[in-house]
């Protein structure tokens, strides 16, 4: 997938991301809504989609935790988005 990063974003409403924090925390969610700050929002991920997720691949192998309930993220705090 390619183009501006909002574009993508678009394209990836409703599917599963992980998102990284600058604290290092990772939250991992259906996308639900984004706007041009990158704040996203998040809802939580189908069971499915809750399995596949437990570690994040990331370099430091950050633990990755689901989200629970619709979780607003603001933009500031955001390193990654990851689909």
């Amino acid at each position: 997938m390619s183009g501006r990063p909002l574009d993508v974003l678009e394209a990836s409403l409703e599917e599963p991301v992980t998102v990284r924090l600058k604290d290092g925390t990772a939250f991992t969610g259906s996308l639900a809504g984004f706007d041009q700050h990158m704040n996203v929002v998040l809802d939580p991920p189908a069971v499915d989609d809750e399995e596949e997720h437990g570690i994040d691949e990331g370099v430091d192998e950050i633990a990755v935790e689901a989200v629970e309930d619709t979780t607003i993220i603001r933009g500031d705090n955001v390193v990654s988005i990851n689909l």
